[in-house]
């Protein structure tokens, strides 16, 4: 069988081929709290600066100031400590080691050239235990430069489906918050099961991981993908990139720091623009990254490394856009990652300023303001313009001004949508003839799904009456004018617009009331917001007026372009930058009342909020317009967002289609119609069910349970159930609450109950084993008890007289010890949360693969299953009696009642389940004697009495509060 240790051993040989040494990681000469290897650390700084090896104490020095920084770090400042420790080995490094001491910069790495960087010392070891001394955490591989160790992976076997990548990851989250200090010199982390392999950097949530591919080869699955990734990623020429190059630190709006790394496809494309630079042609080149994968960091880097590169001697790098909204968003983007020397042209003269004035630093503008320029500004070649979409304005004059004024410099076009072999212009402008298939870098729809850098677009058809098509109106119009001659019809036809069509108020009405009902169905109760798209400016209002009417004032705002009003129709809607940026903040908060965004126009193009997942689309839009506009629903929003969803009311996905025809085959798999998924639910369902043929699912109760896990006696077969049951639940998440599911309903539920019986109950397997789908979970709390719950006695009564009567053989142990199983399981997911019984739960888990491989007897088995019961029933008495909690509920449910009225209309059971919910989530033991505690949990209740069910009734707060307090 192929072990874990021996995943361990070939990662390790591969990784050697690579330039890296292997040295055991208890002959590493280092100190039980050494984070870094200091023997090494004081080598490399006297073999790299001839300062300190005149003086080798100058490097203990050094070494002081490394371990303050590396001793001084706490989980929540590791980030910040991160970047302390990348700016001193690379901004920040300058010691009064010079003559009469001077201060001199020195050098912690070579870096750059192939002779720089052979001067490092690469180290692979394994098994590294800090602190050095028993107790302390083992990790599997660690990667050390010079000393430092910059990587640090998580393997995982490769023999049982449950356990993942994922687990790895996880594993490196609570090192990153238990040992901090392996972490501060990190440059990134890495995790495999053998058949995925990911990466991330100190912090990122492990949602955001990526996979590391190739140009050529971008498969997954097998042990051969995973080797190909780790050859390819670990070099170390790329490692030293990557570090140098494509890390930055960013500060959020809640000024708090994170750290961002590169994904392949940035990297791949950054460096293809600044090897071309360097090689000094051809002088341009184009890019093609889907929407949402990171265009905008591809810039970042590439300008970040374009600008440190010695050799090209200080130039100047300019990004060009073609819309004000998507300048915002990248300058947001670069002032976010705090890159230095960075400015704006505002004007028109202070573009010509800027490069009459030759100013080397990095310049964000539109192409509108090359509009005026007439003649050559700027004749250097070391002036590197990266434009965006470059496929639409950057074509006609403008271009031509651009190329003009600086007739020298490199012009690299990016875009985030496909440009047909037809388009020419584009291909001529920026293609370069040595770029074969006429893009540099290619990184398409199916690529960013696949490497989850965006979600699938899920499209979702609504009424027949309330779709606008051409052949509807073709067919209105030819009612209207059926008297009319063919010259009068054409005279006709010249005035007669779709907006005849668009603006009825019937229409209007109907569509408005399909949007309501959706968002509050299906939308809104997952947490997501959404984008209503409209004709024109004059349409905005008509459905707001509807809306209002529908979901009251505050849940929708207009975001439009107040231009050109001379009537102050939209005045209302008049804002300058700074207040539409902070409405845009407030709709992006999960939380803000605001849950829907009227547009005709704007936020179409370079508008990200991940909280946005449904488009409601009632606007005629074709090619690049429509998918830079559909796809403001596909950014990556926590484990629940699955897919972005657009209702299209214009019939609108054959567009899409077409728009996307050179890559006909990805765009059928990524984009998927509702439809297609109502069509899979049948077989879905069959194929759960064809694992317990012959199982009566009427049976309730523990005994129906172990029918169902008797017919998955292993965990391969359990392993598999639980593939194909999520790939179900995905797919009723998707369509629920649909009319069309109530005939499978309780087939799904019995099998969600079998799933949450069988899954393992330490937390591992997070990829197959995943938490269900909001949905999911909400039907299963309305509509049954996942298990029978039996009390103490119930399985304490198994005691050794019992185990007697089995040994005698008048019992069958395997049929008590899944009931043992079934409760004991019941008990530790119903404290899911209490780490009490997370342990009982691994030693579970572990108890079960024992016996499963045939270690203990069956006999064995049911006696340590019942030790484990006697445990966890004096676990649960030390926990809140649930009946505490029942009765917080009844006494909030009797507050409520209470004061309900006409002018409170409220589901009183709705408010009463959510304030349980949330007071759960935020409470901690012996929370009501810390002012922490309290004010936690009444900013949850104001949340839910307040902003969700605008209850603004202090008496009625405050008597909440107080059960709360007494009974949570």
């Amino acid at each position: 069988m192929f072990t874990e240790n021996d995943f361990e051993e070939m990662l390790i040989e591969k990784i050697s081929k690579n330039g890296w040494k292997y040295v055991a990681s208890d002959e590493l000469p280092r100190q039980h709290s050494d984070a870094m290897v200091e023997t090494m650390v004081r080598e490399a700084l006297i073999r790299l600066n001839p300062e300190i090896a005149e003086d080798p104490s100058r490097a203990d020095e050094v070494i002081y100031k490394l371990r303050t920084i590396i001793l001084s770090v706490q989980p929540h400042n590791l980030v910040t400590q991160n970047e302390v420790f990348k700016k001193m080995v690379f901004e920040e490094n300058s010691y009064p080691f010079g003559e009469d001491g001077r201060m001199i910069p020195i050098r912690f790495f070579g870096t750059l050239t192939k002779e720089n960087l052979a001067l490092n010392e690469y180290v692979v070891t394994n098994q590294w235990i800090f602190p050095k001394e028993d107790g302390g955490k083992r990790l599997d591989l660690v990667l050390l430069i010079n000393g430092f160790p910059i990587a640090i992976g998580e393997l995982k076997t490769p023999t049982r489906n449950a356990i993942t990548w994922l687990d790895g990851a996880g594993d490196i989250s609570a090192y990153e918050k238990s040992i901090p200090q392996m972490f501060v010199t990190n440059v990134f982390n890495f995790a495999s099961e053998g058949k995925c392999y990911r990466y991330g950097s100190v912090g990122m949530p492990i949602n955001l991981w990526g996979p590391w591919h190739t140009a050529e080869n971008k498969s997954e699955g097998t042990l051969v993908d995973v080797e190909r990734s780790v050859m390819s990623m670990m070099k170390p020429e790329i490692i030293m990139d990557i570090f140098q190059f494509f890390t930055i630190f960013a500060t959020d709006k809640k000024y708090r720091k994170y750290k961002i790394i590169c994904r392949y496809q940035q990297f791949e494309g950054a460096n293809l623009i600044v090897e071309r630079v360097k090689a000094g042609y051809p002088k341009k080149g184009l890019i093609w990254h889907f929407q949402g994968s990171g265009k905008s960091l591809l810039m970042v880097f590439a300008a970040q490394k374009l600008r440190m590169i010695p050799e090209l001697k200080n130039p100047t790098v300019v990004i060009v856009d073609d819309r004000i909204d998507l300048e915002t968003q990248i300058t947001a983007t670069f002032n976010a990652s705090d890159i230095p020397n960075l400015t704006s042209a505002s004007s028109k003269e202070d573009l010509v300023n800027f490069f009459k004035g030759d100013i080397r630093k990095i310049l964000i503008t539109t192409i509108f303001k090359f509009g005026e320029v007439d003649g050559v500004l700027n004749q250097r070649d070391n002036i590197i313009l990266m434009v965006d979409e470059a496929h639409r304005t950057q074509e006609g004059d403008l271009g031509e001004k651009m190329r003009m004024a600086l007739p020298n410099a490199f012009f690299f076009g990016l875009t985030g949508t496909p440009i047909n072999r037809t388009d020419k212009n584009t291909f001529y402008t920026f293609g370069a003839e040595e770029d074969k298939s006429g893009y540099m870098s290619r990184y398409s729809f199916s690529d960013s799904i696949r490497d989850k850098a965006t979600l699938p677009l899920h499209f979702e058809a609504v009424p027949v009456d309330l779709k606008i098509n051409q052949e509807a109106i073709d067919t209105a119009f030819d009612e209207l004018t059926k008297d009319l001659t063919k010259q009068e019809k054409s005279e006709l036809a010249r005035r007669v617009k779709i907006e005849a069509i668009m603006k009825s108020p019937d229409r209007i009405k109907k569509v408005c009331e399909h949007i309501a009902r959706h968002f509050k169905e299906k939308i809104e109760p997952n947490g997501f917001k959404g984008q209503v798209v409209c004709y024109d400016r004059e349409c905005c209002l008509l459905y707001k007026q509807e809306l209002d009417k529908l979901l009251g004032e505050e849940a929708t705002t207009i975001v439009m372009d107040t231009n050109n009003d001379k009537e102050d129709k939209y005045r209302a809607f008049r804002r300058d930058r700074d207040a539409e940026a902070k409405l845009l903040d407030y709709f992006r908060e999960k939380d803000s009342p605001l849950k829907l965004v009227i547009v005709t126009a704007k936020l179409l193009t370079g508008f990200d909020a991940p909280v946005l997942q449904a488009m409601y689309l009632d606007k005629p839009m074709k090619d690049h317009t429509l998918l830079q506009a559909i796809c403001r629903t596909n950014r990556v929003y926590g484990q629940e967002k699955t897919h972005g969803l657009i209702v299209d009311y214009i019939g609108i996905f054959d567009d899409v289609a077409n728009a996307l025809d050179f890559d006909e085959k990805s765009v059928q798999k990524v984009i998927t119609n509702i439809d297609e998924v109502k069509k899979e639910i049948p077989k879905l369902m069959k194929k759960c069910l064809g694992y317990f043929l012959g199982v009566d699912r009427t049976v309730e109760g523990w005994e129906g349970l172990v029918a169902a896990q008797e017919c998955l006696p292993t965990n391969k077969e359990k392993d598999k159930f639980g593939a194909d049951y999520r790939v179900l639940n995905r797919a009723w998440d998707v369509l629920s609450p649909d009319p069309f599911l109530a005939p499978y309903k309780f087939d799904y539920l019995w099998l969600t109950k079998v799933y949450e019986s069988v899954r393992p109950t330490d937390g591992r397997g997070a990829l197959i084993w995943a938490a269900l789908g909001s949905k999911t979970i909400e039907l299963v709390h309305e509509n049954v008890s996942v298990y029978e719950v039996h009390d103490d006695l119930d399985i304490l009564r198994l005691d050794a007289d019992i185990i007697d009567e089995y040994l005698e053989g008048r019992k069958d142990p395997n049929k008590a010890a899944k009931k043992i199983q079934i409760n004991l399981v019941a008990r530790i997911q119903e404290h899911g949360n209490d780490p009490k019984f997370i342990k009982l739960g691994e030693r579970l888990e572990e108890l079960r693969e024992r016996h499963e491989q045939g270690l203990i007897t069956s006999v064995e088995f049911l006696k340590r299953l019942l030790e484990l019961a006697k445990d966890a029933a004096e676990a649960e008495k030390e926990t809140i009696p649930k009946e505490e909690i029942d009765k917080g509920k009844a006494a909030l449910t009797e507050l409520f009642n209470s004061v309900k009225n006409k002018n409170t209309p409220i589901i009183v059971e709705r408010i009463v389940n959510d304030i349980d919910d949330i007071v759960k989530i935020v409470r901690f033991p012996d929370w009501q004697s810390t002012t922490t505690g309290k004010q936690e949990v009444k900013k949850a209740l104001r949340s839910v009495i307040w902003i969700k069910y605008k209850i603004k009734d202090k008496d009625l707060f405050d008597k909440a509060y107080s059960y709360v307090e007494m009974y949570y």
